[in-house]
């Protein structure tokens, strides 16, 4: 337990620190603009940020990972404050933790294994290309001082760490940002920072207890709000801590990690926050900024208060260029540009998972509906290529007229039409034998197919025994299966 704590909190005080201000400071904008895709007040998004971020640090499952106030989860909001306003939001946000921290005891977080590397690949690149589309308004109809700044930006981001003795000590997205400001007001530039977003809150958020009618008909308006929120929370979540745990070579306890979502979410919306997930772009500034640990994450969400409350006049100079820059970075950094240059040697099928999630996220923004089309292609892909492992080979023995039947391979909903396929029911032949000592059966779908054969042998006057199933195999035709209960086979053959 020591050992774990000063792994988590003590090992990389100093990077922590650092990288946890940065990540602050690229939060601020985000938290604002998804604050006003929900349709409510900036504040509402940068309590959350504060809340969740501080709470997940202690409860999360995956140390260094950034959790705060998403764009995912905003777009969900949109109709719900539309039609019922903010206290219902508020409501919502609590059933989404419960919802959350059940998924966790349920171990639902294991899910994950199911999730195949080809979707992994293509929801990283779609993240990666809508980070970067959403710095394009940014970048559009303004002056040359925004691109002069960017570029600039960008150059400090990449080139700053090859300085010599200081190059590595200090996050050049940091750097970045502090320059860059300096810069624009020392010049006086007129361009867009991070007060033209909204205006920032000037108190500390305070105990919020929804003010909704708590009875069904309230149950049956958040219902499915919290329901898309918990699940998309958690799928973004598991992604994240799936890349972070890539990027440093650790692993994550995700079903630890849907409590800690959840108990976040639950104490954002007693102090008047929004629903929050785990946010990729954020961790990601926070991995290649030098965080490691909890304290990041703490620092993050600290921090972020602290700007808003004490340093708002400082913080509201920040140019958005700088800001922007930090973005592509990220964007740049997310991409996973061996997965272009692996297209020719990688299966098809694993290119077309990965192209289909990629073009699913972009084309509705929506994260979990990509993830979900990936997932239902590769185990389609999976089903059918397991469905060919399965064959069926014969011999005659002329001697007792007998033909036996050997079965190599799996049985299950894919290959059970290429099983029936495979009998001779036509053949003249006294007895049949199937041989399953070298098959499995996986569902009912194959048992069917096993009592579609033995009684069309039986139709055609032959003698049928079926041998050799393995334990659970034969369990799943004891239970399911007809062909060896008379009575249900007179059923069938209408006797």
């Amino acid at each position: 337990m020591v050992n774990s704590f000063k792994q988590d909190w003590l090992s990389n005080i100093r990077g922590d620190l650092l990288s946890g201000i940065v990540v602050a400071l690229a939060l601020i904008p985000e938290a604002i603009a998804f604050s006003i895709i929900a349709g409510v007040d900036p504040k509402i998004g940068l309590y959350a940020s504060f809340c969740i971020a501080v709470i997940i640090a202690f409860v999360g499952g995956r140390p260094g990972m950034i959790s705060a106030a998403t764009g995912a989860m905003a777009l969900l909001m949109v109709t719900l404050v539309k039609d019922h306003g903010l206290q219902y939001l508020l409501a919502a946000t609590l059933l989404t933790g419960v919802f959350q921290i059940a998924a966790g005891y349920l171990k639902l977080g294991s899910l994950m294994r199911f999730v195949s590397r080809s979707v992994v690949t293509g929801f990283v690149n779609a993240l990666a290309i809508l980070i970067f589309m959403a710095q394009l308004p940014e970048l559009t109809n303004v002056t040359w001082h925004v691109y002069a700044m960017t570029a600039t930006g960008l150059g400090i981001i990449y080139l700053f760490p090859y300085v010599p003795k200081v190059g590595k000590l200090i996050p050049s997205p940091l750097v970045c940002i502090i320059s860059m400001t300096a810069v624009a007001m020392f010049l006086n530039l007129d361009i867009r920072t991070v007060g033209d977003m909204g205006e920032l809150p000037d108190t500390l958020p305070i105990f919020l207890w929804p003010d909704v009618p708590f009875n069904l008909e309230t149950l049956m308006i958040i219902l499915p709000y919290s329901a898309g929120l918990a699940v998309v929370g958690l799928l973004e979540s598991m992604m994240t801590a799936t890349i972070v745990d890539d990027l440093t070579d650790t692993t994550s306890d995700r079903n630890r990690e849907c409590k800690g979502q959840g108990i976040a979410n639950i104490g954002s919306g007693l102090l008047g926050g929004m629903a929050g997930c785990a946010m990729i772009g954020q961790s990601v500034i926070n991995i290649k900024s030098g965080g490691r640990g909890r304290l990041s994450t703490l620092t993050a969400g600290v921090f972020l208060l602290v700007m808003v409350l004490v340093l708002d006049e400082w913080l509201v100079q920040i140019p958005m260029a700088a800001l922007v820059a930090v973005m592509i970075m990220v964007s740049i950094g997310t991409f996973s540009w061996a997965s272009i240059r692996d297209l020719k040697d990688h299966p098809l099928s694993t290119n077309i998972v990965m192209g289909v999630t990629v073009v699913v996220v972009v084309a509705t923004h929506n994260l979990a509906f990509g993830v979900l089309a990936g997932v239902l292609l590769a185990s389609l892909f999976f089903a059918n290529k397991v469905g060919h492992y399965m064959a069926v080979t014969s011999e005659l023995d002329e001697t007792t007229n007998t033909r036996r039947y050997t079965v190599t391979g799996q049985v299950f909903f894919s290959s059970s039409e290429k099983f029936t396929a495979s009998f001779d029911f036509k053949e003249a032949v006294d007895n049949v034998v199937i041989d399953l000592s070298r098959a499995h059966f996986w569902d009912i779908t194959a048992v069917g197919a096993l009592d579609k054969a033995v009684i069309k042998f039986r139709r055609e006057g032959a003698d049928v025994e079926v041998i050799g199933l393995n334990e659970a195999s034969a369990t799943i035709v004891d239970r399911f299966g007809v062909h060896d209960k008379p009575e249900a086979v007179d059923q069938l053959m209408g006797h």
